[in-house]
């Protein structure tokens, strides 16, 4: 009566530092939220100031509602800050502040790698939205031209993973520079304020160990069906 997938144990390990991952920066964040910084600077402040001596004037700074859904918008050249991270001068909110304007560095430097994801986005996101459909459909049809290209598709979802790694890590990397360099931190804030980046590129490293499970479970699930 009951189908067993041996394919799931796969997952199992991405699974896991998911979970601890999120439990990471959930609580690393937390804490750091309640410690507050000896510059008083909020995370709009601090983010504004870090664009304006790398002379991004043009670059805005707008909030948005959620918790920790912070990001640098490209396109239109924003960089949007969670309620929490914009008002707050806790050395979390500083932190992630920083990393987004890092982002925005990037972009203005021409950064190989980002570059690289933002062309990747919309095959990501088809990716993800039809792989799974072409797959199914595939397998239904006894069609192997249908499973390669959903297994093309998500390819190119591990792809963005996986180049997402280096652009997140190296945002990290400049904001606490930025950071350094223009006292916006002090030597101990600074240590909080890596654990709290540290904390955050785990969420990135076990996406990036999901998305090659599942493309490895992908392949295995459907290696008979293109036989």
């Amino acid at each position: 009566m009951f189908y067993y997938d041996s394919t799931f144990v796969i997952l199992i390990p991405a699974i896991l530092l998911s979970l601890y991952a999120q439990a990471k920066i959930q609580s690393t964040y937390s804490r750091y939220s309640r410690e507050y910084s000896l510059s008083g600077l909020t995370g709009a402040e601090a983010a504004r100031r870090i664009l304006d001596y790398n002379g991004l004037y043009d670059v805005a700074i707008e909030m948005i509602p959620g918790n920790l859904t912070d990001h640098y918008d490209p396109r239109d050249r924003v960089l949007r800050l969670s309620q929490g991270v914009f008002h707050s001068s806790s050395i979390a909110a500083i932190g992630v502040a920083a990393h987004e304007a890092g982002h925005a560095l990037q972009h203005n430097r021409g950064y190989a790698p980002l570059i690289f994801r933002n062309a990747l986005v919309p095959v990501a996101n088809i990716g993800s939205n039809l792989s799974w459909v072409l797959i199914l459909l595939g397998i239904f049809l006894s069609s192997a031209g249908l499973i390669n290209l959903g297994i093309l598709l998500f390819t190119a979802v591990v792809l963005f993973q996986v180049i997402t790694l280096p652009v997140e890590f190296n945002a990290s990397s400049r904001a606490l520079n930025q950071l350094d360099n223009y006292n916006i931190l002090y030597k101990e804030e600074l240590y909080k304020a890596k654990k709290v980046l540290s904390a955050a590129a785990l969420t990135y490293v076990a996406a990036t160990l999901m998305a090659i499970s599942q493309l490895l479970r992908l392949i295995v699930l459907t290696r008979d069906s293109r036989d």
